[in-house]
């Protein structure tokens, strides 16, 4: 765990949002929406919370976070490359032939876990490595991050009944709550509702936050370090392309850069000027 404030972290936030909107825009494709709106769940995460060594990616004893919802590549490779899990200038090739930056998270990148980007499968993945840690007595710590139109697929449903049925106590889902998938708006396509009110009986410990209030989410993951004998799970309210105004709430950028270097150099400005 390192020893950044709350000041530090929110800068990192920034600077990792920058780099999504750089990425996105030199490919001219990618999904700039929802890697926006984890940024700060990511950031703490990989900054603050989580035991980690990027000098030493396969430690044995590492936490290990799953991005189940594997299109926000952008967040998880520019938080990586920021802490030094890899050359920053390498994100430059996003998306590009010849370049291991894929469009999705996959394995080939020092620091990602598992290849993910078919929703649905990532919080499973997480279970696995849940259990084999329970089963070895390792005491390190699982995160798994969802997405909204992920948790319309059947089998988020079987593995939060596995996860609760094994007791796993270090596996923590965090769901990012933005109220947009693909198509438009979650609550129009398929009503998730109170989702706390849905996972709670699966035999999950559920709390609900404002992730994209950096102190809510250190708080929350924080909470999560605590000896428990059931998962947890955290619902994170957040806005769809967080800190890019034409971006927020927005379907439209669940999957398009900006348009335009006038709309580039915009998004840059405004992340910039963001507290």
């Amino acid at each position: 765990m390192e020893s950044y404030t709350i000041n530090d972290l929110t800068a990192t936030a920034r600077e990792i949002r920058k780099e999504i909107i750089k990425m996105v825009y030199s490919a001219k494709s990618g999904h700039p929406g929802g890697s926006l709106s984890i940024a700060d769940v990511i950031t703490a995460l990989y900054f603050k919370e989580m035991n980690i060594d990027p000098e030493k990616p396969d430690k044995p004893d590492r936490d290990i976070l799953i991005m189940s919802k594997g299109h926000a590549s952008p967040a998880e490779y520019a938080a990586l490359a920021l802490r030094g899990y890899f050359p920053v200038e390498l994100l430059e090739g996003f998306r590009k032939v010849n370049s291991k930056l894929e469009g999705h998270v996959h394995r080939g990148i020092p620091g990602v876990e598992s290849s993910t980007g078919s929703l649905g499968q990532g919080l499973g993945v997480a279970i696995g490595f849940a259990l084999s840690s329970k089963l070895d007595s390792k005491t390190n710590k699982i995160y798994a991050i969802l997405g909204d139109g992920e948790m319309e697929e059947g089998n988020i449903w079987e593995s939060l009944m596995a996860a609760s049925k094994y007791h796993l106590g270090n596996l923590t889902a965090i769901l990012d709550r933005n109220m947009i998938q693909l198509d438009g708006f979650t609550e129009d396509i398929m009503p998730l509702g109170n989702v706390a009110e849905k996972v709670a009986p699966f035999g999950w410990e559920v709390i609900t936050i404002n992730g994209n209030n950096m102190d809510e989410v250190v708080n929350a993951l924080e909470y999560a370090k605590k000896p428990r004998d059931r998962p947890l799970f955290i619902v994170a309210n957040t806005i769809k392309g967080k800190g890019v105004s034409y971006m927020e709430n927005n379907p439209k950028y669940h999957g398009s850069p900006p348009a335009n270097e006038e709309e580039y150099v915009q998004a840059l400005k405004e992340i910039e000027g963001s507290q």
